[in-house]
């Protein structure tokens, strides 16, 4: 039997491809977008619509108390969609905004309409120098200087929050440099690539499986490779694995992320 899904960032890369993968299990989804003329695009890929501020807490909880979700995921951006340099340094402060002050608002949603789970999108260029490849337990860069700590302070702030919020069950998505359909890379042309889709199918599987947690990404995967049933989306080897993910957990301390 299907969920009732909020999903914060329905009109993103991630969102439009992930709507349809849970409208196709059998999920009721409603996906937020900012933008009124998003509304009937992601009608059309099967959610109902709300157009919501995440920064407008009082709205926001609004809408997820109507849409009673048991499970409510997080893929939130705010990012130029070319990334073009002179525009970087204004969005990364956006950026990290959306995931300390959203991710606040949003988790006091989710707990006040009584979702169950929570599953956040993150990164995987986190962590402090050491060996690699790196492993979920494993420190966040916290000294970083300049425009990278901007960016981990961010992520610090979005982790902390999703896996220190009982009784909802958090999940932690550390996902690669996005590549494909939305993003401004068709190919795989930086480090630690993954595609949109498989990114999109990591959170679906996280809907049902895996312990509370961090799970990490470790490699890219064509939408081609699951599209023919091959459940793998690059995280660590555990997600979306469901026998692995149904074992795996990574809670990290205030200090790991």
């Amino acid at each position: 039997m299907g969920e009732r899904i909020f999903l914060a960032g329905a009109s993103g890369a991630v969102g439009r491809r992930l709507v349809p993968l849970l409208v196709a299990a059998g999920h009721r989804v409603t996906g937020t977008t900012r933008v009124s003329e998003k509304a009937d695009e992601l009608r059309g890929l099967g959610a109902e619509p709300v157009i919501v501020d995440v920064f407008d807490a009082a709205a926001l909880a609004q809408k997820i108390a109507a849409a009673r979700p048991a499970i409510v995921i997080h893929q939130l951006t705010d990012l130029p969609r070319d990334l073009d340099p002179q525009k970087m340094p204004a969005a990364l402060v956006r950026n990290a905004r959306i995931r300390d002050e959203g991710t606040k608002n949003l988790v006091a949603a989710a707990l006040a309409a009584g979702a169950r789970r929570l599953i956040a999108q993150s990164i995987a260029w986190v962590y402090a120098r050491g060996a690699e490849p790196h492993r979920e337990e494993d420190p966040v860069d916290t000294a970083a200087e300049g425009e990278r700590s901007v960016t981990i302070r961010g992520v610090v702030a979005l982790e902390e929050r999703v896996l220190e919020a009982p009784p909802l069950e958090g999940i932690v998505l550390r996902y690669g440099f996005l590549y494909g359909p939305g993003t401004p890379h068709q190919r795989a042309a930086r480090p630690i690539p993954v595609h949109v889709d498989a990114a999109a199918f990591a959170a679906l599987c996280a809907v049902d499986r895996g312990a509370s947690g961090i799970y990490k990404h470790r490699r890219g995967e064509p939408a081609r490779r699951h599209r023919e049933g091959r459940a793998r989306a690059g995280l660590a080897g555990r997600l979306p694995v469901a026998a692995a993910l149904g074992k795996a957990s990574r809670r990290p301390s205030s200090s790991h992320g």
